[in-house]
């Protein structure tokens, strides 16, 4: 029987996600081994609560919370701009033009590549700094990106991709 390319991608982003699911039994993903004098990196499975615009701050915060107890949570600052695409994501809104992140989608379904997960990956003088991790049909990569890109595409592909923040970010924000 053959396979279509999609089915292919998606079987691999299947087994891919099974691989990380396989290394905890909490929702906290490991990813690849550590190299020697590394830390092991924990995950934690987040959903994006709100993202909120309130005139007396400086700039719209999106608020992601733990998928699990202990429910910790997460404001992150974000350009209004990307506020906006990243509601109009979590909406399923779609412009009457394709916006960047819709652009985006397009083009990596295009090319067969599925994201597999949007890591919140460290916190450091005041900026979140976030990974996606793909799945193509050449094998696993792995893009360093704006933390607000990650969300918008996790929650644009058409089955939105899990949303992880390592555990130091965590620790750090509630010590």
């Amino acid at each position: 029987m053959d396979q279509s390319p999609d089915d292919v991608v998606s079987k691999e982003r299947d087994s891919a996600l099974e691989e990380l699911a396989s290394e905890s039994d909490e929702l906290s993903y490991g990813v690849e081994p550590p190299a020697a004098g590394e830390v092991y990196t924990n995950f934690r499975v987040m959903h994006v609560e709100s993202i909120l615009y309130d005139l007396g701050d400086a700039s719209p915060l999106v608020h992601l919370m733990e998928a699990e107890s202990p429910y910790r949570y997460l404001a992150i600052p974000l350009a209004l701009a990307d506020a906006v695409a990243l509601h109009h994501a979590h909406n399923s809104v779609e412009g009457r033009r394709p916006s960047t992140s819709e652009l985006t989608m397009t083009i990596l379904t295009r090319l067969q590549a599925e994201i597999i997960a949007a890591r919140i990956v460290r916190y450091e003088d005041g900026v979140y700094y976030a990974e996606l991790d793909l799945m193509t049909p050449k094998g696993h990569e792995i893009f360093d990106c704006r933390t607000s890109d990650a969300l918008t595409l996790a929650l644009r592909q058409r089955v939105p991709a899990p949303i992880l923040c390592a555990e130091e970010v965590l620790s750090l924000y509630f010590g």
